[in-house]
């Protein structure tokens, strides 16, 4: 939602994005960077290792510039500032990429790009946790009942597209709201600390305040960001935000009550 709307207040975000507004390139990037460690989105912590080996992290970051000049970095820039500028080193506009991995593999970014400028935003834990179950059920779901009466051929299909891909079938943590809680602990814990060690180049949000209040706080953003725009563009781009979407699992009584028995802990986070 709030890449989306810098997006159209002016910030690049890259041409190739996914239905997240994810650039695909940094994402495939960041993807690499974590399984190098044995990590993924669910299981971030262990870029620790690369980043912790000075060689490593060198040699890494050396590589990952020059990926940045190859052909496939047209699906960021798209063609014609390829031709122009040939790598996203070379932007002299505001510009970045959204993609929740950037919590853990930042240090390693900002290595190549040392005045970066963060912005974070977080979420009730309890709306993160149902998202993450939603999904699993959702992936799980393909090797149920569906496409029954066709299923060595649809798994010939699946196994196809993920096994022989190497792709991600499912996130299988995440499966209770207790470990959803606990990866969404683990990020916020992380991207606070780059927060408080950035200081005046990073800023953080919280997703309930935005939707109350998302003219003054989008237009905060957008200053943090460089964006010259006016305020009728800023009150444009606000008015996508869903004010129903904030503290949306208290529409389920499970996750309400869950969320009671977690409240102590919730308050230390500032909920």
């Amino acid at each position: 939602m709030l890449t989306r709307m810098l997006d159209d207040l002016g910030l690049f975000v890259g041409k190739k994005l996914n239905r997240n507004h994810e650039a695909v390139f940094f994402r495939r990037i960041n993807d690499w960077l974590l399984t190098q460690t044995s990590g993924g989105l669910e299981n971030p912590g262990t870029i620790k290792y690369l980043l912790q080996d000075k060689e490593v992290r060198e040699l890494y970051g050396e590589f990952v510039r020059f990926s940045m000049t190859i052909p496939e970095v047209i699906s960021f820039l798209g063609f014609r500032k390829y031709l122009n500028l040939r790598t996203p080193l070379n932007l002299d506009i505001p510009w970045g990429w959204k993609d929740p991995r950037n919590t853990f593999t930042l240090p390693f970014w900002l290595d190549i790009f040392p005045d970066a400028r963060v912005i974070h935003i977080y979420r009730h834990p309890l709306d993160i946790a149902n998202s993450l179950i939603t999904r699993r059920k959702r992936g799980l779901a393909r090797l149920k009942d569906r496409h029954k009466n066709f299923r060595p051929l649809y798994w010939y299909y699946l196994a196809r597209k993920f096994i022989m891909r190497n792709r991600l079938f499912v996130d299988i943590r995440g499966g209770t709201l207790e470990e959803g809680f606990a990866i969404w602990e683990e990020y916020l814990k992380e991207a606070r600390s780059h927060v408080e060690a950035l200081k005046e180049r990073a800023i953080e949000v919280k997703y309930e305040d935005f939707l109350k209040n998302p003219e003054e706080i989008l237009k905060t953003l957008a200053e943090f960001c460089g964006l010259d725009v006016s305020q009728s563009q800023i009150a444009k781009a606000a008015s996508q935000g869903n004010k129903s979407r904030a503290y949306a699992y208290r529409s389920n009584p499970d996750l309400k009550e869950f969320n009671e028995n977690i409240s102590d802990r919730l308050k230390s986070y500032g909920y």
